[in-house]
């Protein structure tokens, strides 16, 4: 049962269309009224986003990415921006294989980093044969502009449409160019069903990106980052 659970709420992450005409990011349909999709949003104690703060250090082992596949399309889903990605795409987490499913946008950012808000999250969402959930954050600063940004959203796709890229590029090339540093911790989906037991890692190095590349972004997909949720009892660690 429980594998089947989870396989469900993979599935309805993965086309980020769960209950795609119940909850949104604005009134009736806004974040304080997904409780009424999915108990879990209301009543979960382990729920994202969080406020990464008073962190404690550990030794953490490096994030192990295999990205060897390309970027092929952009999907506009109705509440983000989601990639399309193809070939062998996984990463390795205390033993445990999780491929990558899809990755997808935020503006502005879902966490928070000591009480700083980013104009921009990515999220890097992976699952594991068993359908645990693992999700890699990389947050963008106004800065240069990015080059990996500009190939993805050249020409961004209007709502429930998707757009096959001109020139498809690697995955990899979306990653920081260091992932060993992190900070670690439990919590859930941040969309309806807001599934808990899904692991989070916040890769400390940031990219960039321009001022018109976040209008563009932002103009398309609007506020779609849920509030900070309560942290309760969890821990969050470092390396």
């Amino acid at each position: 049962m429980k594998k089947i659970l989870l396989a469900l709420t993979v599935s309805a992450f993965i086309g980020g269309t769960a209950q795609a005409s119940g909850w949104g990011y604005e009134g009736e349909h806004g974040p304080d009224h997904w409780g009424s999709v999915s108990k879990t949003c209301a009543e979960g104690v382990n729920q994202s986003p969080i406020d990464v703060a008073k962190v404690a250090k550990a030794q953490l082992k490096p994030l192990k990415f295999h990205y060897t596949g390309k970027v092929t399309d952009l999907t506009n889903n109705g509440h983000s921006l989601q990639a399309t990605v193809t070939g062998d795409n996984t990463l390795t987490i205390d033993g445990d294989v999780f491929e990558l499913k899809q990755f997808h946008f935020h503006t502005p950012s879902e966490n928070l980093i000591n009480h700083h808000q980013y104009p921009l999250e990515a999220h890097f969402v992976h699952a594991d044969k068993n359908g645990n959930l693992a999700v890699v954050a990389v947050m963008y600063e106004m800065g240069d502009k990015n080059s990996e940004l500009d190939k993805l959203t050249s020409s961004l796709p209007t709502v429930h449409k998707t757009q096959k890229l001109t020139a498809p590029f690697d995955v990899s090339d979306m990653l920081p160019a260091n992932v060993d540093k992190y900070y670690r911790f439990n919590g859930s989906l941040t969309t309806p069903p807001c599934s808990e037991g899904v692991r989070w890692f916040v890769i400390k190095q940031t990219g960039t990106l321009s001022a018109e590349q976040e209008k563009a972004l932002k103009g398309m997909m609007g506020h779609n980052n849920r509030p900070v949720q309560k942290r309760n009892a969890r821990l969050v660690v470092e390396n």
